[in-house]
Formats: structure tokens, C-alpha cells, sequence
């Protein structure tokens, strides 16, 4: 077989930034004006690869809750 992707990236930025900012999962799931679940934000903190949707909606739900304007690579460094 060839190269496996590694799918566990460890702990990323958007975990770290939303401590900053005193946020929880659910006050990203509130401010989410698409889908977004708990289970999403969960594994985007635990640094679980995501689709590019995903990531989106997580970049769009911190950027409404936190009111700062942040990139998909401000939040994740895959």
C-alpha cells in the first residue's frame, strides 16, 4: 500500500484561540449560520483532518463569535 495520510494532527491553533477568546464548542455551534456541529469543532480541536466545508464552517463560526477576522490557516496548520 502507499503512503498512509496521517489523520490525528495533533492540537491546533482554533483550540488555543478559542481559550483565548473564552469560547466553548458551543458558542460556535450558536453563531454558525450553516451547519455546523459539536462533533465538528471537537475534532478540529483535536487536530482530526477535516474536509475543506468544514474547516470553512468553523473559520466563519469563530470569526462571528469571536468578532475578529481569521483565515482557515490562522486555525489550522495542515
Amino acid at each position: 500500500m502507499g503512503e498512509e495520510l496521517q489523520r490525528d494532527l495533533g492540537e491546533q491553533p482554533v483550540a488555543q484561540l478559542m481559550a483565548d477568546h473564552g469560547l466553548k464548542a458551543l458558542d460556535l455551534v450558536g453563531a454558525s449560520t450553516q451547519q455546523l456541529t459539536h462533533k465538528m469543532v471537537a475534532r478540529a480541536c483535536k487536530g482530526r483532518r477535516l474536509t475543506l466545508k468544514v474547516k470553512a464552517k468553523v473559520c466563519a463560526a469563530m470569526c462571528a463569535a469571536s468578532g475578529e477576522a481569521y483565515r482557515p490557516s490562522d486555525l489550522f496548520n495542515y
